[in-house]
Formats: C-alpha cells, structure tokens, sequence
C-alpha cells in the first residue's frame, strides 16, 4: 500500500541537508508521496528504510505481460475495487481455447474464424487476445498444433498441459512469443516453476484454496518468478466471483502481495449463451484473462463490447477530432449535419448517413465529449460554439450552399444560430434513425 508524505517521512534521516534538491525531508517526503522524485535522491536512506520504500511503491497488483511483439498483452496493475472510484486500466484478454485432438482441417477453420473477429465500434478496434493450445493426447501431437498455431495466427499463446516434458519441447518452439505457461500447482511445482524461470515467461498458480495459493505464490517469488497468474479451479460462478473479489480485495485493501497478480478463469459451457454469459461475469468482477471455446462472431461481439464499455473512463468520455468528416463522394452541394464530438453520438450519426447512400458532411463540434442534449443542457453546444466550429473547420470552403442541419432536440437554438453564424439553418430529426429519410426528402 502506498504511504503518505508523513509516513515516508518518518523514514528519512531529517537531516535537512538539501542535497536532494528540496529544502527539508519534509518537502522530499510529499514529493515522494507523490511519485515526482525517486527515493535514490536522497544519499543518506538506510537499508531498511530504502527496503520498505521500495515495497510500498511497487503496485498492489502486478503487471504481467503476456507475449513479445506489437500486440503484447498486459493485464494487473489495477489499482481500484470499483470503476467509478478511478477507472481499470488494463483490459481483461480475451482467448480462444483449441484442443490439439481436433484435425488440422478443424483447427485451420477455427483459426480462420478466430482472425476474422475484429470489429470497429465508437472509432476503436475490438479483437481478442490469445489463443490457448490444450494438450489433450502425446506431446508430438501438441507440437504439431503449436507450429500449426504459429504459422495462422499473430494472437498470443497460452499453453495448457500436465506434461512437463512436452510445455518444455513447446517451449523451445515458441518461448521467444513468451507464451503463458498453464500451470503449476503443489503436485507439479518445482520442475513447472524451473521451465517458467528458464524460458522466462509468465505461468499461472492453481489452487483450489486461495491460502494454499498464496503460499504458492510466495515459494515462486523465492524462486525468482514473479510474472505470475492465480487459477482457483472449475467452480460455480458465484463460487468463481467470491474468489475474484476476495483476491482483488486481499491485493487492494489488505495490501496481500502474495495475491496481487492478475487472474484467469476458463469458462466451459456447452450452451454458447451460457458460456458467453458466465464471461461476461467474470470480465465484469475482475478477472484478467478469459478463455472460453465459442468462437462465434455474436460472441466475440457481446464480450469485446462489454470489456470496452468496463474499461474506459467514466470520468472521460470517448471523443472524437472536433473537425468536418467527409462521408461518401460529397461535393461542395452535399448536406452539412452538426453533432457533438461524443463518439457515440457521431458514430450513431455516421451509420445513419452511410444508410441513406447520400454523400454528406459532418461537422463534430467540440463538447467535450458530451452528447447533444447534455451538451446543450451544459451549454456546450451554444450557437457561440457551433459558430465558432464552422468558422475554425474550414466549412464553408467545402460547401456553396451555407446551409447546416442542428439535430431537431435543439431546434430552439436555431433562430440565434443563423444570427450568429450567418448560415442557413434546417432543423432535422430528433432521432438519428430519422436522418436517412430526411436527407432523401432534403
């Protein structure tokens, strides 16, 4: 748990002697407290002292990063039980389970689908994570898939195996993607925990029990391994989210650093809704890593979509560029519609124009992320803004005809827009869903 300016200071040799750069240990203190300087400022900290300083900045829950190129994934770091007091930082991974039973053919086929899920919503990319290789028969035949993984997907790699021989053969095919390691547990712990030091990559600590788990992650840290995940086995869902939250707890508010690292859950229900269902609980309750078998685009869709609404900010709303969008092949005669620069009420906006097949401008006014009523409402979008907007985005080089469309819930501003603006005002539909029949009436 981090410490406050007094606490630190407490710990420092109060002597006065500015050769941090600060007046008094008291000032060096708060800026500690802070994060703004580093404790190797000071030249006359103990052992002890530096010892305890060290632990209480490293974070309540580590950061372990899943693979080595462009499209690494890190989860843990969280520092919050609830969204709403701050915000998650790192999104839960999302993975795809594959048997190494299933024939080439399968497993080719499932890949492809796996590549293909890939979705656009509010201007980000939604697209899982992880691909998880589940050693069902020899390690031969385990190998075979893992180059056959290799060779159709760019996903990271979680290995699934009870064979220590063969995640050692697996991993000198693919350690340097620094796949996940799947797992070790009392009966397995000294060579799983060797291979996991040797290769270097992270591995995930099963245990049913989380004091036994604890005591786990402790023996590993000794070892020297630290990227770790906590496993608590197959349960039932509300057995599954007691022990997410009473992990994350531990790690947050008991300051546990034998339980601060993220979790995995594997999800194996047969019925594609259930299973969907019992992972978007646990992306919802703190786990870090999820592996289901579905991959069906209606899937990947609900899960990627929930996990992009959980771990945004609630204090920031998603924006976008406040500038003139061009959509279609528009000409200086083509519509001008005005909205916020709230993602989703542009994007909402944008599909309706796309729908109607007829090219148009956007103008994105700068509310700060607001939508249209609430803007309004907060006076952020005022015929000032909207005006000045116009005059900053070049709008009027675009298009000969001056006129503009406001959305019809704002229709009051209207009069004193024109006045402002000087440009022609048409009122247009309350709702979105309007707009293709009105561009067509225009």
């Amino acid at each position: 748990m981090a410490l406050s300016g007094l606490d630190i200071y407490k710990l420092l040799p109060k002597t006065n002697c500015k050769e941090c750069g600060f007046a008094t240990c008291l000032a060096f203190a708060m800026q500690l407290a802070k994060k703004a300087v580093t404790i190797d400022k000071c030249p006359y900290l103990s052992k002890e002292a530096k010892k305890i300083l060290e632990e209480s900045s490293l974070p309540a829950i580590r950061l372990v990063a899943i693979g080595s190129q462009e499209n690494k994934l890190e989860v843990g770091n969280e520092t919050v039980l609830f969204r709403h007091e701050e915000k998650f930082h790192h999104p839960c991974g999302l993975g795809f389970i594959i048997d190494d039973s299933l024939d080439n053919t399968e497993i080719k086929n499932r890949l492809t689908q796996i590549s293909k899920l890939e979705f656009e919503r509010v201007g980000q990319k939604l697209n899982p994570n992880l691909i998880a290789i589940r050693q069902k028969g020899i390690a031969k035949r385990f190998l075979e898939v893992i180059n056959l993984v290799l060779k159709n997907s760019v996903l990271n790699l979680v290995l699934i195996s009870d064979d220590v021989s063969g995640l050692q053969q697996a991993l000198e095919i693919c350690k340097d993607k620094k796949p996940l390691i799947y797992h070790t547990g009392a009966e397995n712990f000294t060579q799983v925990s060797q291979i996991a030091r040797d290769a270097q990559c992270p591995l995930v600590v099963y245990s049913a029990s989380l004091d036994k788990l604890s005591d786990l992650t402790a023996k590993l840290n000794k070892e020297g391994v630290t990227d770790l995940i906590l496993d608590t086995g197959k349960k039932s869902i509300s057995e599954k989210v007691w022990d997410l939250t009473q992990i994350r707890r531990a790690a947050l508010k008991k300051s546990d650093r034998t339980l601060g690292y993220p979790v995995l859950t594997i999800v194996e229900n047969k019925d594609p809704y259930q299973e969907v269902i019992e992972a978007a609980t646990y992306i919802t309750k703190y786990a870090g890593i999820v592996l289901i078998e579905g991959t069906r685009d209606w899937q990947a869709l609900a899960l990627l979509t929930l996990r992009q609404n959980i771990y945004t900010d609630p204090q920031k709303p998603l924006q976008i560029e406040p500038k003139v969008y061009p959509v279609g092949q528009t000409t200086d005669k083509s519509p001008l519609l005005v909205t916020t620069n709230f993602s989703l009420s542009y994007y909402t906006v944008l599909g309706e124009v796309e729908a109607s097949k007829i090219p148009s401008y956007i103008l994105s006014v700068d509310t700060e992320g607001m939508s249209v009523l609430t803007a309004w409402a907060a006076e952020k979008f005022t015929p000032e803004k909207i005006s000045d907007s116009l005059s900053k985005s070049g709008a009027k080089d675009m298009v000969s005809h001056k006129r503009i469309i406001i959305p019809g819930y704002v229709a009051v501003i209207s009069g004193d827009l024109e006045d402002r603006s000087g440009w022609q005002v048409i009122v247009g539909p309350k709702e979105a869903a309007g707009i293709p029949s009105f561009l067509k009436n225009l």
